[in-house]
């Protein structure tokens, strides 16, 4: 009785922990540069994952040189190649889909 119990609270921290991460995984810093944003950050994932397919691993909303100078950008996961993806913020435009390097964020 007492080990099903205990393996009914392993599963149920296990539960929490896994939705932590989740959510985690999809907050984006630069939310209150949104209201210069014309693209929302839904079609900038779209763009960002036409120009390569993978798991968003992380996103953002920040000044930047290039472009309009607002831009999205995602690190995205296509098996153990993580990649650089920038979108225009403002007009949509794919700015930048390179490899991440060595001296990433």
């Amino acid at each position: 009785m007492i080990m099903k119990a205990c393996k009914n609270c392993a599963i149920a921290l296990l539960s929490v922990f896994l939705m932590t991460s989740a959510v985690n995984a999809f907050a984006y810093t630069g939310q209150e540069l949104a209201r210069e944003a014309k693209i929302s950050l839904e079609q900038a994932r779209v763009i960002a994952l036409r120009a390569h397919p993978g798991q968003i691993t992380d996103e953002e909303l920040e000044r930047e040189k290039g472009g309009s100078g607002l831009r999205y950008s995602f690190d995205i996961q296509h098996g153990k190649v993580t990649q650089e993806v920038g979108v225009d913020a403002k007009t949509g435009k794919l700015l930048e889909n390179a490899p991440e390097g060595p001296n990433a964020d």
